[in-house]
């Protein structure tokens, strides 16, 4: 497990993908820059199990009296390590995906021998965008009509960080 101070990273099991299940099958946890999907749970089993052949994790968010509150994640995308999360609703804008995002990115830089991390959001998720500027990640720029969503085509931000940027952990500093 990793700690944070309101909120420790727990290795998702396969025996836990029912959680996550209900999660991204919640339209309410999906909120509007997603895209709405209805997975099952042989089909999250499918993509748990690509993520940790290629070498990605995904994790729960749990809050310090043992809640989860929702996933963060990391994983290969055509080559490039990208990151990933999600909270429940009535647990959004209290900065705990924010931690948990710094957590993922201290453990990543300090695992793996990587120069680059980045993440997607859709262009009109302010919260996301947020998330990563508090992170010390750059915005790049805008990925047109990448993902259909919702019943139509939307744009992306993509986002970067760089391990000169990052430079020392902030989180797990004090374990190190």
């Amino acid at each position: 497990m990793l700690k944070g101070k309101t909120v420790n990273l727990l290795a998702i099991e396969k025996e836990d993908l029912t959680i996550l299940k209900h999660w991204v099958n919640d339209l309410d946890f999906v909120g509007s820059y997603e895209p709405i999907i209805q997975e099952t749970c042989g089909e999250l089993e499918i993509q748990y199990n690509r993520t940790l052949n290629n070498g990605g994790k995904w994790f729960f968010i749990v809050k310090n009296d043992g809640a989860k509150i929702g996933y963060v994640a990391h994983y290969l995308a055509q080559k490039r390590h990208e990151i990933g999360y999600g909270i429940i609703p009535n647990e959004r804008n209290k900065g705990y995906c924010t931690e948990a995002a710094n957590l993922l990115v201290d453990y990543l830089f300090l695992s793996k021998d990587i120069v680059r991390i980045q993440a997607l959001t859709d262009s009109q998720n302010r919260a996301s965008q947020k998330v990563l500027k508090k992170l010390g990640f750059t915005e790049e720029g805008i990925i047109r009509k990448a993902n259909f969503e919702q019943g139509k085509w939307r744009d992306s931000k993509l986002f970067s960080v760089l391990r000169e940027e990052w430079k020392t952990p902030k989180l797990l500093k004090e374990r190190l």
